[in-house]
């Protein structure tokens, strides 16, 4: 059933046409809301949303022309979401300047040029929902770059929210996620992190696409909610 928060809204999803940036093109079809689908790689996407009311376009948060183009494009919105990352993994003595730079460009620069070039093109209610992720409250060697990225985003979530009100600008903290990111482990390696993970967990198991896309949904509709990083993670910090 379509909701009256986002029936007939415009909602542009920043990520690729999998995962999680899917799962929140779902919900945000099913509340009622137009869609507009944008990515590095359009024919990818136009291939992933073909059949559907998902209008697509691509766009490189790394380059702020190409964010701007983005904008003189699609237009006024009511609400943008940005799951694109560029995860740098790996200790301190692996990672290279490049890859630490690349993370911060997609998810913390990337997105204040998003905020510079649509919020002028957005109602008092819109909003923006941006990604963070359990590692800027977890730190676990290897996650280093990820760690500082996603702390970086929390950040500009609340100055964001600040500076643009009465537009509203919300983080999303997933936890860890069965999207198929962990598949490069291998089957045994991925089940056995898994198995530990949901052991330890107070909630008893890995998180889905889909507890993540109702938790935007809820960033997206609830009217009194900004500034704020929404841990969707299973309470995974606890332990």
């Amino acid at each position: 059933m379509a909701t009256a928060e986002l029936k007939d809204r415009t909602v542009l999803v920043v990520g690729r046409g999998t995962g999680i940036a899917r799962g929140v093109v779902d919900v945000a079809l099913a509340a009622g809301a137009r869609v507009v689908a944008a990515g590095r790689n359009r024919e990818a996407l136009e291939e992933a949303y073909r059949g559907t009311a998902v209008r697509v376009q691509e766009v490189d948060l790394t380059d702020e022309d190409s964010i701007a183009a983005l904008a003189r494009e699609v237009g006024a919105v009511d609400h943008v979401v940005s799951t694109a990352s560029a995860r740098a993994r790996g200790t301190v003595s692996e990672l290279t300047a490049a890859a630490v730079v690349l993370s911060f460009h997609t998810k913390v620069v990337g997105p204040i040029m998003l905020a510079k070039h649509f919020a002028p093109l957005m109602p008092e209610g819109g909003s923006f929902v941006l990604f963070s992720g359990v590692a800027a409250v977890e730190p676990h060697p290897g996650f280093l770059a990820v760690a500082a990225t996603n702390g970086a985003v929390n950040t500009i979530t609340r100055s964001l929210a600040v500076e643009l009100a009465p537009i509203r600008v919300n983080a999303i903290s997933p936890g860890t996620i069965d999207t198929g990111a962990w598949d490069a482990l291998g089957e045994q390696r991925k089940a056995a992190l898994f198995a530990d993970l949901s052991a330890r967990n107070p909630a008893g198991r890995i998180g889905t696409v889909e507890d993540i896309a109702q938790a935007v949904l809820f960033a997206l509709t609830n009217g009194f909610l900004t500034g704020a990083t929404v841990p969707i993670d299973g309470g995974q910090p606890l332990t």
